[in-house]
């Protein structure tokens, strides 16, 4: 049996700088030894399998969105793994040995102060003895610190997106398909997509934001809306909604990927629709200025 992969194990929400920090790592050992890079992540966040606590939790990436991400990192092949109670029954040892039978693992990256295994009382010297034991070479990573993915959600809830961009490393982005809906924006001179995404995908704070658009491999600029419309409606309801610039096709059904350039304002209730529409206009044309940089 060849052993084939140098791996490492986390759930990477949001492939952050930390985590990218980290997938170097792997990456430059594995080219080292003439091994291919393997990361194994999990369907669902494993605290909340562990701890039976109710699944509120919104995240940074979809596990579609984590995969994209973790391809560009240069990561050759992603393990998927269902985090099950089973799963999180296994100690580290049973877990390396899993990972050493099954996926062929030859020498595994620990992230800085990661534990894994079902009490996490062990530590990397524990990691280091079992995976001599069972023929695989335990590497420290080196920290990038200050990153977080709990820190990225809080400033996306607080609106500050370009410091959550800063420490992603990217634009957050928003995926989804275009659904039916209020048809309102035509009526103003601004057609818009409502968007439709995953309900565990975290959506930030409500406001208007400068975006890129990809639609069919192609790039588009734009304006996003997230919010509950307080103008024109009196729903709660939160909506996503983008208007693409010089764009007059019908796109229902279609797949749109949606990133996040920098939050421009605040949600307002404006006085009268007359209002709404100059501000959009004003929109457009502060976020034209943005994009063209």
């Amino acid at each position: 049996m060849k052993y084939k992969f140098v791996a490492t194990i986390g759930f990477f929400d949001g492939v952050h700088l930390g985590h990218q920090h980290l997938l170097k790592q792997v990456t430059e050992i594995a080219h080292a030894r003439s091994l291919s890079s393997m990361v194994v992540t999990f369907s669902q966040q494993p605290r909340h399998v562990v701890s039976h606590e109710p699944n509120n939790f919104f995240l940074l990436t979809t596990t579609t969105e984590k995969l994209n991400l973790l391809k560009v990192a240069g990561i050759d092949h992603c393990v998927v793994m269902e985090f099950t109670p089973e799963l999180a029954s296994l100690t580290a040892y049973q877990f390396m040995e899993l990972l050493h039978s099954k996926y062929h693992v030859a020498a595994l990256v620990i992230g800085y102060d990661h534990r894994f295994g079902h009490n996490r009382s062990e530590g990397f010297d524990d990691y280091v003895r079992y995976g001599f034991e069972l023929g695989i070479e335990v590497i420290q990573a080196t920290e990038l610190p200050s990153v977080s993915s709990s820190r990225i959600r809080e400033l996306l809830l607080n609106g500050d997106l370009e410091t959550a961009n800063q420490i992603l490393g990217y634009h957050y982005m928003l995926e989804g398909k275009v659904v039916s809906g209020f048809h309102v924006g035509h009526t103003m001179g601004f057609p818009t997509a409502n968007l439709q995404v995953l309900p565990e995908k975290l959506i930030p704070a409500n406001g208007v934001y400068a975006v890129l658009v990809e639609l069919d491999n192609e790039q588009y600029q734009g304006m996003l809306n997230i919010g509950t419309r307080p103008t024109l409606t009196n729903s709660d309801e939160r909506s996503i909604e983008v208007h693409i610039f010089d764009f007059h096709d019908t796109i229902y059904n279609k797949e749109l990927r949606v990133s996040l350039v920098k939050r421009t304002r605040g949600e307002v209730r404006f006085a009268s629709k007359e209002q709404l529409v100059l501000q959009l206009q004003q929109d457009a044309a502060e976020i034209k200025d943005i994009l063209k940089s």
